[in-house]
């Protein structure tokens, strides 16, 4: 399938904000908290674009949660429409944009131009981001380690509630997509 059809198969934002459930409250929190920098050259050089951005996420994903806000504030400045693709209803073309070649780790943002070329690939996480939940995730004991499920739930909280919270990590998420939007326009 062309990457404009699966565009036209995504739901709108309003449609997936609806399906949130666990991290509705966070999503809507950085929603409604999170300001794109005034960053006009910037702002209307994708504008000129005329980008669109299709959107692989699920509603339980906490690094969704934190980005997708992130990218509807973008995307609201600049005028490109986004559409969200449950990944796991669309494993085609989720292999076809694997972390480090294997992973199916989510969000991933593919921002396609009006004929349906890709333009730019973003995701899943900002750099700024990784490294918070690195910090974190060295201090976990092995997958076999008995108390491993209950040191990953804790993981899963403090990371959690950093990302509902820290707006450095919003800027720093807005700032990737930033740098990687403007390493792929001409």
């Amino acid at each position: 399938m062309e990457l404009n059809q699966w565009y036209e198969k995504g739901i709108t934002p309003d449609e997936y904000i609806k399906s949130l459930e666990k991290h509705k409250a966070g999503f809507s929190h950085i929603y409604a908290n999170y300001s794109v920098p005034e960053d006009e050259s910037f702002l209307q050089s994708i504008r000129e674009k005329e980008l669109r951005v299709i959107v692989l996420a699920e509603p339980w994903c906490g690094h969704c949660m934190l980005n997708i806000p992130v990218l509807l504030r973008l995307s609201e400045k600049t005028n490109m429409p986004v559409r969200l693709l449950p990944r796991d209803e669309n494993l085609e073309l989720m292999d076809q944009y694997l972390t480090n070649g294997k992973s199916r780790t989510i969000p991933i943002f593919i921002f396609i131009d009006n004929d349906g070329n890709e333009i730019a690939k973003w995701g899943p996480i900002a750099e700024r981001t990784k490294q918070f939940v690195d910090q974190y995730r060295e201090k976990l004991p092995a997958k076999d380690a008995p108390d491993y499920d209950e040191k990953f739930k804790e993981l899963i909280g403090i990371t959690g509630k950093a990302f509902k919270e820290d707006n450095q990590l919003w800027s720093g998420a807005y700032e990737s997509m930033k740098e990687t939007l403007l390493d792929n326009i001409k």
